[in-house]
């Protein structure tokens, strides 16, 4: 969101507010299949769909690379801005310093898989709330204070991609319609113990959820808009982010953006690391396991990948575009298994899909496959 604001303003917000719509409409699918029946989105995969363990496992590999590879990315960028940050209030600190930002990196990741021990599904959602709502607030104040013209950002809503755009065009999807997101879903509804009495709130839920999404991240792009790209700077750097918007908006601002930014990346970091153990658990027994050696072991491997990018010294800017991408190319099929799943009368009854969230469902799955193949274009012309 950051990079897309900096280059190209918010002429990118269609494609975010397209995205919010559709990843609103999976989640209320997801989780009125979960709520109804009360099975898990692989566990159902595998129970209900033709060559349902083959659909299954392919979605934990797809889902589990797309997320993996994604995080390293995450990583190097918020220990990158979190020294950025320091170098703020210490003026001493020298620029592009790899040792200082690998040790950050590892203290991250050993403070999040510390967290993760706890093992009580109450206390990681309880730490995601104070990350996402440090985040919120952070971009929200930052964007009031460099707001750009209305008229601007309501042009943003025309669709048109610019040339050169496929890429972070395909990374935004991957960011808001980010297949785990709806995968995970009917786990924290069981979690929860919604059932058919709780489908109002379970509704309510995923529209506010998906509110939330589109006002965080439209608020990035906005405050990058107006302290980036009307300056013709252009981000490609963490760097760059301190150097162009201190200027413009002065400490206040700059610390709020980057404190966002970190937030950002921790609250990602969190749930990415626990990802294959639940969807193993998932796809096992149709429930979370987060109190067994299985997955301690599988998310302290996750902590071991997330190193890759802090520990090679990639940009982290562009290893977060670029594996962000990874997401998008799971998704149709995540799609598509919720429209057959949620068509099933025998097993939903009453509350089987309509004529208007399938027709949705069917956007959003044409939507999928047109920006896979973006983000291959757009891959290619990366490399």
């Amino acid at each position: 969101m950051i990079k897309a604001g900096s280059m190209y303003g918010t002429q990118l917000i269609w494609v975010l507010f397209l995205s919010s719509v559709f990843a609103w409409v999976l989640m209320e699918a997801y989780g009125r299949f979960a709520a109804v029946t009360g099975e898990t989105a692989i566990h159902g995969f595998k129970k209900y769909l033709k060559w349902g363990k083959f659909w299954a496992i392919l979605t934990i590999i797809g889902v589990v690379l797309g997320q993996w590879s994604s995080l390293s990315g995450i990583l190097g960028l918020t220990s990158s801005a979190l020294y950025e940050v320091l170098r703020l209030f210490i003026p001493g600190l020298k620029e592009n310093n790899y040792w200082a930002v690998l040790g950050i990196a590892i203290t991250l990741i050993v403070i999040m898989y510390a967290l993760l021990l706890v093992g009580k599904y109450s206390f990681f959602e309880k730490i995601l709330i104070v990350f996402v709502t440090i985040m919120g607030l952070s971009f929200i104040l930052s964007m009031v204070i460099v707001l750009p013209d209305p008229k601007e950002i309501a042009l943003g809503f025309v669709p048109s991609i610019p040339v050169g755009g496929e890429l972070l065009v395909a990374a935004f999807v991957g960011t808001t319609m980010a297949a785990p997101t709806f995968i995970v879903r009917p786990l924290i509804v069981k979690e929860k113990r919604w059932g058919k009495g709780q489908l109002k709130v379970q509704s309510r839920d995923a529209f506010v959820a998906a509110l939330l999404m589109f006002t965080i991240s439209a608020s990035i792009m906005i405050a990058a808009t107006g302290a980036l790209f009307h300056e013709g700077k252009s981000v490609t750097r963490v760097l760059d982010m301190v150097t162009a918007l201190e200027p413009v908006a002065g400490k206040l601002a700059i610390s709020l953006f980057m404190v966002g930014a970190m937030s950002a990346g921790l609250s990602s970091v969190f749930p990415i690391l626990m990802v294959l153990p639940l969807l193993i658990g998932d796809y096992r027994q149709g429930k979370m396991e987060i109190n067994s050696s299985m997955f301690r072991i599988l998310a302290g491997i996750g902590c071991l990948i997330g190193l890759i990018v802090p520990v090679i010294g990639a940009n982290p800017i562009v290893a977060q575009i670029a594996t962000q991408v990874a997401s998008v190319f799971i998704l149709p099929l995540v799609i598509s298994g919720v429209i057959v799943l949620i068509n099933k009368k025998d097993i939903l009854g009453k509350h089987s899909a309509g004529w208007k969230l399938n027709t949705v469902l069917g956007i959003a799955l044409i939507f999928s496959l047109i920006i896979s193949y973006k983000g291959v274009i757009g891959l290619i012309s990366l490399f």
